[in-house]
């Protein structure tokens, strides 16, 4: 009984980790949407902040990374 309630909060969390992906696709959609629209109020400067959006959308991604593996964690090595 004990390692059932163990088992099952080790799910649990690794579901509450999983949020954070979330949030990053939220984060890059918010990114891209930003970028998009700026480059359509001013299509001259939109090729000089093409690597500043990639940036962006990295380090968004970058949290989602590590969401993912604070959940493996969480499933397989407690």
């Amino acid at each position: 009984m004990e390692g059932d309630i163990v088992e099952m909060g080790k799910y649990i969390g690794a579901g509450l980790a999983c949020t954070g992906m979330g949030g990053a696709a939220v984060g890059v959609g918010h990114v891209v949407g930003n970028y998009i629209s700026g480059a359509l109020r001013n299509p001259s400067a939109a090729a000089s902040q093409t690597a500043t959006m990639f940036i962006g959308i990295a380090f968004a991604e970058a949290l989602g990374i590590f969401s993912f593996l604070v959940a493996l964690l969480l499933m397989f090595a407690v």
